[in-house]
């Protein structure tokens, strides 16, 4: 309601007043749309210094957040499937039986490869050809779960960014609308995030494409409908890139499932990446000065372009640095057993060539993480990686190298690539039931005990760290 400075605010005479504006949201929000709304109410806010065609662009976006029933403070993710889906089923809604023949042969061939080359079980269920609908309806969950604490950064800016341009005189009139300017936020972003989902759809080969687990456990699939636009160049046949493809496919989705704990170890580490987030208000302020509502290109592109995102902080690139190990790690292990199982193609080498290049410069997830969580998912030390799996491999076997993956303490690290003879060393050691050779942290170790140990002679001066309740009268000769 208006308080009683509110004549000196509006005057009546401008044809406006606060009864109107009430009027107004109630049409909205009421269902009414556009339609419902007087158009001398929408010339009346021009003198209060609202543009209407900015408020008739949002009135589609605010009645379709208020029309989610029980929807309350949360991200409404049905814009994002719609919109993702929108672009991934334009080409067709299904498969060739003669494609996904192909492909089931590729796929029952690959398993016996594998089966030679590593000591990690089959899968339970039959790997299979999917469109690129259906990739999108079973990868969706996790994207969400990795773009949801930036769509709530977003959606928390939009709501102070409001408040801070909203005039004095209208803020109590609009003082109860905080979730549901969150809730168009949020909407926002969530578009936004189905029309990249929905262009990587176009892209990406198989389920473990993008290098993160998307895919369901346990889950091996592969994409015929972008399967000939990646071998286009190669001068392969297609036999032994289907080959190849299902074999590095199966080989990902059996790692995931083995390594129950890996799924959880990489998306937890995106997904604290995320949270470290926060967006840049200055850029809505920004583009508000300039925005025009009949060209709303411009907005979303840049939320697409990850203009929103402020530069990484030190600890997000710390962040950034692990995880882009662990991913080498994983695609390390996957492309040495892939080698090893392909050995009979002729034209392995160059298919597993031209996949690390696609995943060295980052690969059909680029976009979709850069641009929405300011994350670039590049296993950079890919071929470093490889090249410890490989000294493993020949050192001690396929056996004890997959037995690195039962524990997560187990699992080789940084160090471990910078110095992969260290790593083979500590398992010819453990193979062979003696005490692991020594290294730095060992050396450390006992300079740090002989300096203990010097400091506990006669004569120590008082205070210097030892008295407590457990110290006991030193029956040594002073």
């Amino acid at each position: 309601m208006a308080d009683d400075d509110t004549p000196d605010r509006f005057d009546p005479s401008d044809g406006f007043d606060p009864q109107d504006f009430q009027e107004l949201l109630r049409n909205l929000l009421g269902g009414g749309g556009a339609g419902g709304i007087d158009p001398a109410q929408l010339e009346g806010l021009s003198r209060m210094g609202i543009d209407p065609a900015m408020l008739q662009q949002m009135m589609a976006q605010m009645q379709a957040a208020f029309a989610q029933p029980g929807a309350g403070d949360g991200i409404d993710w049905s814009a994002a499937k719609t919109q993702a889906l929108h672009l991934s089923n334009k080409d067709g809604l299904s498969i060739a039986a003669s494609e996904r023949t192909e492909f089931d042969q590729a796929f029952a061939l690959a398993t016996l490869w594998l089966s030679e080359a590593t000591t990690i079980s089959e899968l339970s269920a039959p790997p299979v050809a999917i469109t690129r609908g259906d990739w999108v309806e079973q990868t969706l969950p996790v994207w969400q779960e990795l773009a949801e604490p930036v769509a709530d950064s977003i959606a928390g800016a939009l709501t102070a960014a409001i408040g801070e341009q909203t005039p004095e005189e209208m803020r109590q009139l609009v003082a109860g609308a905080g979730a549901f300017m969150r809730r168009i936020g949020g909407s926002l972003f969530a578009a936004q995030l189905g029309g990249v989902i929905g262009r990587l759809s176009l892209e990406v080969v198989s389920g473990g494409d993008v290098g993160i687990p998307v895919m369901p456990d346990g889950v091996a699939a592969i994409l015929p409908q972008n399967f000939a636009d990646f071998g286009r160049d190669l001068d392969v046949t297609d036999d032994q890139l289907a080959l190849y493809l299902a074999t590095r496919e199966l080989a990902h989705a059996r790692l995931f499932r083995h390594a129950r704990w890996l799924r959880l170890h990489v998306i937890s580490q995106v997904t604290e990446f995320a949270r470290g987030i926060h967006v840049d208000t200055s850029a809505f302020e920004d583009l508000a000065a300039r925005f025009d509502p009949s060209q709303p290109e411009e907005l979303r592109a840049l939320i697409e372009s990850g203009a929103l995102l402020p530069q990484r902080t030190e600890t997000q690139e710390a962040a950034l640095g692990r995880l882009e190990n662990l991913l080498a790690t994983i695609e390390g292990w996957v492309d040495v057993v892939t080698a090893d199982a392909t050995a009979r193609l002729p034209e392995s080498a160059k298919i597993a060539e031209a996949v690390r290049r696609r995943r060295a410069v980052g690969g059909p997830a680029e976009q979709a993480m850069a641009s929405l969580v300011g994350l670039e998912l590049r296993p950079r030390r890919l071929r470093e990686a490889a090249a410890m799996w490989r000294a493993v491999t020949d050192a001690v076997g396929s056996a004890e190298r997959d037995g690195l993956w039962d524990y997560p303490d187990l699992m080789p690290t940084a160090e471990d690539i910078d110095d992969p003879q260290a790593l083979v060393a500590r398992l010819r050691a453990r193979a062979a039931g003696e005490a692991p050779p020594r290294d730095a942290f060992d050396d450390a170790l006992d300079e740090l005990l002989a300096q203990a140990a010097e400091g506990d002679t006669p004569g120590e001066a008082p205070g210097d760290g030892r008295d407590g309740p457990d110290d006991r009268e030193d029956p040594r000769p002073v």
